[in-house]
């Protein structure tokens, strides 16, 4: 769970940076971090999969058929086992559940092989998601695929608005400890179709449109 709780820490963390720069123009990163953001994977928020709540998994265990089952994990992070019973899941990554369970079943049978699969990935529905927040016509929270641009995401909240100071638009995008500041200039996107700025989106990217000040 504790997992879960730093996720929406950060997330509220982006969300108040991004609703701040609503009454002036945001302030960009450094250029290196700029660089340093612009250059991590789009395709995947993690380099690899780590359980959490609401997930859900199958245990196989070779040769033992009446040892394998499909299961949640709890809201407490963990499996329930035949002959094991409770195995902590959250926070680990499949191959380790998959180490820890053959390490008990050794108690019970004969070099127990032990594999586990990821049948439904709860727990990242709103890890893998991807917001656009400010002057658009529909702020919106959807989730991310594999090549989605910023133009993607605005179109999806059906362009900015009025109000909005498109070329004043900043993405926000957590790398390590760090919320990198990534300018967009959206109106030369819109309306002079310069592309330079469309960036692919990651994982858990927020698009902060101001509006203008008048």
């Amino acid at each position: 769970m504790s997992r879960m709780f730093r996720f929406w820490g950060v997330i509220a963390t982006l969300v108040a940076v991004a609703l701040s720069t609503g009454c002036a123009a945001p302030t960009a990163s450094s250029p290196d971090a700029i660089n340093r953001a612009l250059t991590v994977d789009t395709t995947t928020s993690v380099d690899e999969y780590i359980l959490g709540p609401t997930d859900t998994v199958r245990v196989s265990v070779w040769r033992n058929e009446d040892l394998s089952i499909t299961v949640p994990v709890r809201p407490d992070g963990k499996v329930s086992v035949p002959l094991v019973g409770d195995v902590q899941a959250s926070g680990k990554t499949p191959e380790a559940l998959a180490s820890d369970i053959e390490n008990q079943l050794g108690s019970y049978i004969r070099q127990p092989q032990v594999s586990v699969v990821v049948t439904s990935m709860g727990s990242h529905e709103f890890i893998d998601r991807v917001r656009v927040t400010g002057a658009v016509e529909q702020p919106l929270s959807m989730p991310h695929r594999a090549g989605m641009t910023v133009l993607d995401i605005v179109l999806q909240a059906g362009g900015a608005n009025q109000f909005a100071a498109e070329n004043n638009a900043m993405l926000y995008r957590k790398v390590g400890n760090d919320v990198v500041a990534i300018p967009v200039r959206l109106d030369d996107i819109l309306t002079r179709g310069d592309v330079k700025t469309n960036y692919p989106l990651r994982p858990g990217d927020i698009l902060s449109v101001p509006e203008r000040v008048f």
